[in-house]
Protein backbone atom coordinates (compact mmCIF):
# COMPACT_ATOMS: atom_id res chain seq x y z
CA UNK A 1 0.00 0.00 0.00
CA UNK A 2 2.21 2.82 -1.27
CA UNK A 3 -0.31 5.49 -0.28
CA UNK A 4 -0.21 4.50 3.40
CA UNK A 5 0.17 7.86 5.19
CA UNK A 6 2.05 6.58 8.24
CA UNK A 7 5.36 4.74 8.63
CA UNK A 8 5.45 1.04 9.47
CA UNK A 9 6.90 2.11 12.83
CA UNK A 10 4.57 4.61 14.52
CA UNK A 11 6.04 8.09 14.87
CA UNK A 12 4.90 8.13 18.51
CA UNK A 13 7.55 5.52 19.24
CA UNK A 14 10.58 7.09 17.60
CA UNK A 15 11.99 8.73 20.79
CA UNK A 16 11.52 5.52 22.81
CA UNK A 17 13.06 3.36 20.09
CA UNK A 18 16.01 5.71 19.72
CA UNK A 19 16.72 5.71 23.47
CA UNK A 20 16.40 1.93 23.69
CA UNK A 21 18.78 1.30 20.78
CA UNK A 22 21.28 3.95 21.90
CA UNK A 23 21.33 2.36 25.34
CA UNK A 24 21.81 -1.14 23.91
CA UNK A 25 24.61 0.03 21.61
CA UNK A 26 26.36 1.85 24.46
CA UNK A 27 26.25 -1.20 26.74
CA UNK A 28 27.42 -3.42 23.88
CA UNK A 29 30.38 -1.16 23.07
CA UNK A 30 31.56 -0.55 26.64
CA UNK A 31 30.64 -3.80 28.42
CA UNK A 32 30.35 -6.40 25.67
CA UNK A 33 27.71 -8.75 24.33
CA UNK A 34 27.00 -10.61 27.55
CA UNK A 35 25.93 -7.42 29.33
CA UNK A 36 24.17 -6.06 26.25
CA UNK A 37 21.91 -9.08 25.63
CA UNK A 38 19.12 -7.83 27.89
CA UNK A 39 19.26 -4.18 26.65
CA UNK A 40 19.06 -5.50 23.06
CA UNK A 41 16.04 -7.61 24.02
CA UNK A 42 14.34 -4.54 25.53
CA UNK A 43 15.13 -2.51 22.39
CA UNK A 44 13.50 -5.16 20.19
CA UNK A 45 10.44 -5.29 22.48
CA UNK A 46 10.06 -1.51 22.23
CA UNK A 47 10.46 -1.70 18.45
CA UNK A 48 7.71 -4.32 18.08
CA UNK A 49 5.39 -2.41 20.40
CA UNK A 50 5.43 0.64 18.15
CA UNK A 51 4.90 -1.19 14.87
CA UNK A 52 2.00 0.27 12.88
CA UNK A 53 1.30 -1.85 9.78
CA UNK A 54 -1.20 -0.84 7.09
CA UNK A 55 -4.58 -2.56 7.25
CA UNK A 56 -7.16 -3.55 4.66
CA UNK A 57 -10.49 -1.79 5.22
CA UNK A 58 -13.68 -3.86 4.71
CA UNK A 59 -16.07 -2.35 2.16
CA UNK A 60 -19.29 -3.93 3.49
CA UNK A 61 -21.99 -1.34 4.17
CA UNK A 62 -23.35 -0.65 7.65
CA UNK A 63 -20.55 -2.19 9.68
CA UNK A 64 -18.44 -1.19 12.66
CA UNK A 65 -14.79 -2.23 12.58
CA UNK A 66 -12.49 -2.79 15.50
CA UNK A 67 -10.65 0.35 16.60
CA UNK A 68 -7.80 -1.70 18.05
CA UNK A 69 -5.94 -4.99 18.03
CA UNK A 70 -6.57 -7.25 20.99
CA UNK A 71 -9.09 -9.51 22.70
CA UNK A 72 -12.80 -8.88 23.21
CA UNK A 73 -13.50 -8.59 26.96
CA UNK A 74 -17.04 -7.14 26.91
CA UNK A 75 -20.10 -7.48 24.70
CA UNK A 76 -23.07 -6.20 26.67
CA UNK A 77 -25.79 -3.60 26.96
CA UNK A 78 -24.43 -0.84 29.20
CA UNK A 79 -24.83 2.85 29.93
CA UNK A 80 -22.89 5.15 27.61
CA UNK A 81 -21.79 7.92 30.01
CA UNK A 82 -20.78 10.24 27.19
CA UNK A 83 -24.10 10.35 25.34
CA UNK A 84 -26.21 9.40 28.39
CA UNK A 85 -27.97 6.47 26.72
CA UNK A 86 -28.25 2.74 26.86
CA UNK A 87 -25.89 1.22 24.31
CA UNK A 88 -24.30 -1.95 23.05
CA UNK A 89 -20.80 -1.85 24.54
CA UNK A 90 -17.94 -3.78 22.97
CA UNK A 91 -14.53 -3.58 24.65
CA UNK A 92 -11.17 -4.55 23.17
CA UNK A 93 -8.29 -5.19 25.56
CA UNK A 94 -4.77 -4.62 24.21
CA UNK A 95 -1.74 -6.26 25.79
CA UNK A 96 1.81 -5.01 25.30
CA UNK A 97 2.31 -7.27 22.27
CA UNK A 98 -0.59 -5.80 20.30
CA UNK A 99 -0.39 -2.90 17.84
CA UNK A 100 -1.52 0.18 19.78
CA UNK A 101 -2.49 2.44 16.92
CA UNK A 102 -6.22 3.23 17.16
CA UNK A 103 -8.55 3.45 14.16
CA UNK A 104 -11.99 4.96 13.63
CA UNK A 105 -14.66 2.24 13.92
CA UNK A 106 -16.96 3.98 11.41
CA UNK A 107 -16.93 6.75 8.84
CA UNK A 108 -18.48 9.86 10.33
CA UNK A 109 -18.19 13.36 11.70
CA UNK A 110 -16.61 13.96 15.09
CA UNK A 111 -19.42 15.64 17.03
CA UNK A 112 -17.61 15.98 20.34
CA UNK A 113 -14.41 14.93 22.13
CA UNK A 114 -13.66 14.40 25.82
CA UNK A 115 -10.52 13.87 27.88
CA UNK A 116 -10.41 12.78 31.52
CA UNK A 117 -7.30 12.40 33.64
CA UNK A 118 -7.68 9.38 35.86
CA UNK A 119 -6.16 6.32 37.49
CA UNK A 120 -4.19 3.47 35.97
CA UNK A 121 -5.99 0.28 36.96
CA UNK A 122 -5.60 -2.88 34.90
CA UNK A 123 -7.46 -2.09 31.66
CA UNK A 124 -9.17 -5.49 31.72
CA UNK A 125 -11.13 -4.50 34.85
CA UNK A 126 -14.66 -3.08 34.55
CA UNK A 127 -13.84 0.01 36.61
CA UNK A 128 -11.12 1.03 34.14
CA UNK A 129 -13.82 2.31 31.75
CA UNK A 130 -14.90 4.97 34.25
CA UNK A 131 -11.87 5.54 36.49
CA UNK A 132 -8.77 5.34 34.28
CA UNK A 133 -7.33 8.08 32.12
CA UNK A 134 -9.43 8.13 28.95
CA UNK A 135 -10.24 10.04 25.80
CA UNK A 136 -13.56 9.66 23.97
CA UNK A 137 -14.94 10.77 20.63
CA UNK A 138 -18.56 10.89 19.50
CA UNK A 139 -18.94 9.99 15.83
CA UNK A 140 -22.14 10.38 13.83
CA UNK A 141 -22.40 8.47 10.57
CA UNK A 142 -24.10 9.80 7.44
CA UNK A 143 -27.01 7.46 8.25
CA UNK A 144 -27.43 9.08 11.65
CA UNK A 145 -25.90 6.35 13.82
CA UNK A 146 -24.14 7.59 16.97
CA UNK A 147 -20.94 5.79 17.91
CA UNK A 148 -18.73 6.53 20.91
CA UNK A 149 -15.13 5.32 20.82
CA UNK A 150 -13.20 5.55 24.09
CA UNK A 151 -9.45 5.09 24.53
CA UNK A 152 -8.71 3.87 28.05
CA UNK A 153 -5.26 3.84 29.62
CA UNK A 154 -4.10 0.67 31.36
CA UNK A 155 -1.90 -0.40 34.25
CA UNK A 156 1.31 0.46 32.40
CA UNK A 157 0.01 3.01 29.87
CA UNK A 158 0.73 6.59 30.80
CA UNK A 159 -0.19 8.55 27.72
CA UNK A 160 -3.29 8.58 25.54
CA UNK A 161 -2.88 10.37 22.23
CA UNK A 162 -6.09 11.37 20.44
CA UNK A 163 -5.75 13.44 17.27
CA UNK A 164 -9.45 13.67 16.38
CA UNK A 165 -10.97 17.17 16.49
CA UNK A 166 -14.60 18.28 16.63
CA UNK A 167 -16.19 18.63 13.16
CA UNK A 168 -13.45 16.49 11.62
CA UNK A 169 -14.58 13.85 9.14
CA UNK A 170 -13.04 10.43 9.76
CA UNK A 171 -13.13 7.57 7.31
CA UNK A 172 -13.68 3.98 8.43
CA UNK A 173 -10.38 2.58 9.67
CA UNK A 174 -8.63 5.96 9.68
CA UNK A 175 -5.88 6.25 12.26
CA UNK A 176 -6.92 8.75 14.94
CA UNK A 177 -4.89 7.98 18.05
CA UNK A 178 -2.38 5.88 19.94
CA UNK A 179 -2.05 4.56 23.49
CA UNK A 180 1.40 3.78 24.83
CA UNK A 181 2.07 0.50 26.64
CA UNK A 182 -1.12 -1.47 27.29
CA UNK A 183 -4.74 -0.33 27.30
CA UNK A 184 -8.28 -0.90 25.98
CA UNK A 185 -10.85 0.71 23.69
CA UNK A 186 -14.58 0.74 24.46
CA UNK A 187 -17.08 1.20 21.63
CA UNK A 188 -20.68 2.21 22.42
CA UNK A 189 -23.28 1.59 19.69
CA UNK A 190 -27.06 1.95 19.36
CA UNK A 191 -28.82 -0.90 21.17
CA UNK A 192 -30.23 -2.26 17.91
CA UNK A 193 -26.72 -2.83 16.52
CA UNK A 194 -25.91 -6.51 15.99
CA UNK A 195 -22.70 -7.78 17.61
CA UNK A 196 -20.54 -9.92 15.33
CA UNK A 197 -17.91 -10.83 17.92
CA UNK A 198 -18.01 -12.60 21.28
CA UNK A 199 -16.01 -12.37 24.50
CA UNK A 200 -12.63 -14.02 24.02
CA UNK A 201 -12.38 -13.35 20.27
CA UNK A 202 -9.05 -12.02 19.00
CA UNK A 203 -9.55 -8.99 16.75
CA UNK A 204 -7.46 -6.82 14.45
CA UNK A 205 -7.86 -3.07 14.13
CA UNK A 206 -9.82 -2.10 10.99
CA UNK A 207 -9.90 -5.62 9.55
CA UNK A 208 -12.26 -7.26 12.09
CA UNK A 209 -15.97 -6.38 11.98
CA UNK A 210 -17.28 -5.82 15.52
CA UNK A 211 -20.95 -5.18 14.70
CA UNK A 212 -23.40 -4.12 12.06
CA UNK A 213 -26.28 -1.66 12.17
CA UNK A 214 -29.79 -3.05 11.99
Amino acid sequence: MSDYPHPIIAREGWPFIALAFIGAIAVHVYLGWAWAAFPWFIALVVLQFFRDPPRLIPTELGIVVSPADGRIVKVEVAHDPYLDREALKISVFMNVFNVHSNRSPVAGRVEKTWYFAGQFFNAALDKASLENERAAIHLRTSEGHDVTSVQVAGLVARRILCYAKEDQLLTRGERYGFIRFGSRVDVYLPTDAIARVAVGDIVSATETVLASFA
